[in-house]
């Protein structure tokens, strides 16, 4: 049997593998633990390009079990019937790929840590698979694990290698999301004792099976009863994206967060509320989809003016991106709330394209907090003569993330205008007028932090490393990449989002 029939279990567990060897390495080999981490994320990154190369987006038929490949079924848990289920569709390779991507460039942006090394490269580690499972799993228990599994190692990333204020930050983080987990495993249970596997009688833990709404029972087919479940997901997926009013964890968390777990944490754990939406809420409560897919919209564009209107605020570099974070994943939910094809379409590009650039920010907001040992806005000036190739690479990050035509991020947000437009008008106008507020904070920073006069204090500030030029040229060409040729992920994500959109519409 190939390697390519367990390819997102290799994937998935080669981290896993790399945490345990690093825990055997003897004392002080400090530098073997980070060559360790690097291959062990690294392997991920190859599988991942192996199955861009290997998926097939035309493939699918009407069961919903087929559209999935790389299909991986074996019963775990008997007793239960609980069972490792993975699979990849559509929805999950593009975050497949950014997850691999971001993870070991994360991995060689950590190497310049030098407390305790081997608990945070095993710890992030650990966090990677948790990643890699949540967005291959298709059993709620299994996905439930792997959700859970990322929580305990991002608390301890932020709150024992953070910064001053790093336990606030990381019991806040906690806090916040265990209450969404366990709304998630309320409903978890629910659906559970409420759904029949039509081969074996028993109940069952198959989002396939929960998506056929002929395996509910009476009472889980009861309206008020969906749309009860269908808000408990939604509260603990916009806690994870996060949604106003449920954000204000978000910005402590990336202050305090060292700068690779700030880059995963807006890359790809963002990215998870909105996955599991598309992945749980939208297929297994289609009804309740359509009811509540007004006030998702609304919510989608508060995000996006609230956002810019705190970033442009803030005096913080950190926090003027993390709250830019907020701003743009509104995007996502007012594309997927839209029920279009090409509304859900731009909402996966533009989780796919903005944790590329947000990545490429936190890097670069590392890069002169490690020389200048802060990020007050308003303390630098005039550094762009000082450090020309660091500044273009700030300048690129900026373009692309307030939507520059030729950068992913344009590509992204314009998919989602035009599929919610005509859903939508008056909000779409008014997420719109956003950007302007999303330009305007970018290009102000870029102004007081790169132009005018030279704060003489930074008269020798060091220029960017070639390791910190690595992590960044990657997301920089496929930021420009992807927004030449968007063609190379929408062709990955079209059919499996368009039959989304059809399941959801058949119950108008």
């Amino acid at each position: 049997m190939s390697l390519d029939s367990h390819i997102l279990s290799l994937m998935t567990f080669t981290p896993l593998l790399g945490a345990v060897l690093i825990l055997c390495v003897p004392k002080g080999r400090d530098k073997a633990i980070k060559w360790i981490a690097a291959a062990a994320a690294f392997v991920p990154l190859v599988f991942a390009v192996r199955l861009y190369g290997l998926y097939d987006p035309s493939l699918g038929g009407v069961n919903v079990e087929s559209q999935f490949q790389f299909v991986e079924k074996y019963s775990w848990i008997p007793n239960i019937n609980v069972e490792y289920f993975v699979g990849a569709d559509g929805i999950s390779v593009p975050m497949i790929l950014l997850t691999a991507l971001l993870s070991f460039l994360a991995v060689l942006g950590s190497f310049g840590i030098e407390k305790k090394i081997r608990g945070y490269m095993s710890l992030f580690l650990l966090l990677e698979t948790g990643m890699m499972g949540t967005f291959i799993a298709l059993d709620f228990f299994l996905f439930y694990v792997f959700w859970e599994i990322m929580l305990l190692p991002m608390y301890f990333l932020i709150g024992v290698w953070g910064g001053p204020r790093k336990e606030y930050a990381a019991i806040k983080f906690f806090l916040y999301t265990l209450a969404g987990s366990v709304l998630m495993l309320i409903v978890m249970l629910a659906l559970y004792f409420n759904t029949i596997d039509p081969v074996t009688g028993k109940h069952s833990f198959s989002l396939i099976h929960y998506m056929n709404q002929g395996t509910h029972s009476a009472w889980l087919k009861s309206f008020d009863i969906r749309i009860l479940m269908w808000l408990a997901l939604f509260i603990g997926f916009a806690i994870k994206v996060p949604l106003f009013p449920f954000h204000t964890w978000l910005p402590d968390a990336h202050v305090e967060a060292p700068t690779a777990i700030s880059v995963i944490l807006a890359g790809v754990l963002l990215k998870m509320g909105t996955y599991g939406m598309m992945r749980i809420s939208f297929p297994i409560f289609p009804d309740a989809t359509v009811y509540f897919a007004v006030p998702m919209a609304i919510l989608g564009v508060v995000n996006i003016v609230y956002g810019a209107l705190c970033a442009m605020a803030q005096s913080d570099l950190k926090k003027l991106v993390a709250y830019s974070s907020v701003s743009h994943m509104g995007f996502c939910l007012l594309g997927m709330a839209a029920l279009t094809p090409l509304g859900m379409v731009g909402a996966s590009m533009q989780m796919f394209s903005h944790g590329m650039i947000t990545a490429m920010l936190f890097f670069l907001v590392g890069v002169v907090y490690d020389r200048a040992h802060h990020r007050q806005i308003d303390g630098f000036g005039g550094l762009g003569v000082v450090v020309p190739i660091y500044t273009g690479f700030v300048a690129f990050a900026f373009f692309a993330s307030l939507g520059l035509p030729g950068l992913s991020g344009f590509v992204a947000e314009q998919m989602v205008f035009l599929g919610s437009f005509g859903v939508f008008r008056a909000l779409v106008i008014i997420a719109a007028l956003g950007i302007i507020l999303v330009a305007a904070f970018h290009l102000w920073a870029l102004q007081r932090v790169f132009l005018g006069p030279l704060n003489q204090k930074y008269a020798s500030l060091e220029e960017i490393n070639r390791l910190e030029m690595f992590c960044l040229t990657p997301l920089g060409v496929l930021v420009l990449f992807v927004g030449v040729w968007p063609m190379s992920v929408v062709n990955l994500m079209s059919v499996s989002l368009t039959r989304l959109v059809d399941l959801v519409k058949a119950v108008i």
